[in-house]
């Protein structure tokens, strides 16, 4: 197996053998034409609008694109716009690629790019990445301008996001958004059969190098041994998210373990109960064998975290020693609720191995464990002692400063462990405001280790996902953000 670390419908059947048979073309076809099959895990919740999550899919098969692309450590660079530069604090000007072709034959304008982003701001709901953010756009030959109404220095890392994807004016008739033949990538969506498949040919007309496949065919396939067996018996080439359970099942080399953006964190309510005394909160830092949870839950396919942010942002490592850390009490029988959620299989297993751990230290420990839908509002009212949740640390701008201040300001609109220091938020409002690149990135890790030292949130791992390539798969992407999946250089050899 490999460890990728950086980037450069469906039937639901009783028996995996019946769904790979029954759901897939066939692959005879597939191999001799060039064409790519591919099982996504999720089908489209929102009919492939780009203002939604769907957008991801619509990026990860190389149909619609943005006015800027992010490179592995985030920082923005050339998409659909070719440069920009900051005219005043809140107003960027961008210069928009000449030579483009939409799939629809129009061409590509500033003009063309200014509707598209307009029409996501007044969506609604809107984009989640403009959630917060208002903005004006405004076109003058080939520059396209983006006004803010505060200071935002992330301006182009949001216009990366695949929900601002720029499309043909052709998209937005008849008031919803429709991807079909209006994109401008290397591949051409040609067909949508529902929630079940879609079909992609390639764009002879692309502004950059053609698509080395002839096209892709899309199965949507939620159920995860459905998948793995698809993989198995040759019906599709690339496979999203193979469960861990399934991975043994499999032919180690033709699967990638690629990090992801997502931490397992169990954040510790500091305004109420037990964990308002640092020392008990001291106390459960070094209760938790981290590396327990990731062999005998993860099966070793995860990474044990040594901060909130992990593997999947290379510079991350780079964090200074925790140095002062306030030391253990004594928890003496304490009394704390420990809860999660099903809807992440692997949640409700370290709930019990935690509780096991919390309990040799010396707290008395009562687990409650619902469905998300119904349990995030009691969380998020500080309704339990402890929460573990697996949460998403880089947001759709490619960047942790939001994630950070959403859960751990006084402030935070997802503060689940009720948080409110001083220095922390100091630390984090440093960080939002410092400008994009290294100085950022410095920021954003002095905020880290200000969150750290409360130990009002412990992070135990950082999970991973587990992509499938058959043997003849050249180049597919391994994208920790979930952006990429076939570009114009995948291929079948």
């Amino acid at each position: 197996m490999h460890l990728h670390k950086t980037p450069s419908g469906a039937c639901l059947a009783v028996a995996a053998s019946l769904m790979a048979t029954g759901c897939f073309p066939a692959g005879d076809d597939t191999a001799d034409d060039g064409r790519i099959s591919v099982a996504m895990m999720q089908p489209p919740r929102s009919a492939l609008s780009p203002l939604t999550d769907d957008a991801f899919k619509l990026s990860r098969w190389s149909t619609a694109e943005t006015l800027v692309t992010l490179d592995e450590v985030g920082d923005p660079q050339p998409g659909l716009a070719t440069e920009w530069s900051r005219v005043d604090p809140t107003t960027w000007s961008f210069t928009i690629r000449d030579g483009v072709d939409f799939h629809d034959g129009t061409e590509l304008t500033a003009a063309v790019a200014a509707h598209g982003l307009a029409y996501a701001a007044q969506a609604s709901p809107k984009p989640r990445i403009l959630d917060g953010v208002e903005i004006e756009v405004a076109a003058e030959g080939d520059t396209l301008t983006v006004t803010t109404a505060e200071e935002d220095p992330l301006v182009p890392q949001r216009l990366s996001s695949p929900q601002l994807s720029i499309l043909a004016e052709s998209a937005y008739e008849g008031g919803s958004v429709d991807p079909v033949g209006t994109g401008s990538g290397p591949f051409e969506l040609v067909e949508v059969t529902g929630t079940t498949s879609a079909r992609l040919d390639r764009f002879e007309g692309y502004w950059g190098e053609p698509a080395l496949a002839t096209g892709i065919d899309v199965d949507f396939v939620p159920d995860g041994t459905a998948r793995a067996a698809a993989l198995r018996t040759g019906e599709a080439d690339i496979v999203e998210s193979v469960p861990t359970s399934q991975a043994s099942l499999l032919e180690e080399d033709t699967l990638t373990e690629v990090p992801m953006p997502r931490t397992n964190t169990l954040y510790l309510n500091t305004q109420d109960g037990p964990f308002t005394d640092p020392g008990l909160r001291a106390a459960v830092r070094d209760a938790i064998d981290r590396e327990s949870l990731v062999q005998g839950v993860y099966e070793g396919r995860a990474d044990v975290a040594e901060g909130l942010l992990g593997p999947a942002l290379p510079w991350a490592s780079e964090r200074p020693e925790r140095t002062g850390a306030t030391g253990a009490g004594d928890p003496d029988g304490a009394d704390i609720t420990l809860a999660t959620f099903t809807d992440r299989a692997e949640l409700p297993e370290v709930a019990t191995v935690l509780e096991q751990q919390l309990e040799d230290a010396g707290f008395e420990v009562e687990q409650v464990v619902r469905e998300y839908a119904n349990i995030e509002e009691d969380a998020l009212s500080g309704e339990f002692d402890a929460f573990i949740l697996s949460r998403a640390t880089v947001l759709d701008s490619g960047d942790p400063a939001a994630y950070m201040t959403s859960d751990f300001s006084c402030e935070g609109s997802f503060n689940i462990a009720q948080l409110c220091d001083e220095q922390v938020d100091a630390a984090l409002e440093e960080a939002e405001l410092a400008p994009a690149g290294e100085e950022r990135r410095t920021a954003i890790l002095e905020a880290e280790a200000a969150v750290l030292a409360t130990d009002a949130a412990i992070p135990m791992l950082h999970e991973r996902v587990i992509q499938g390539d058959a043997a003849g798969v050249v180049d597919s992407a391994k994208d920790p953000r979930e952006r990429l999946l076939v570009t114009s250089l995948t291929r079948l050899d």
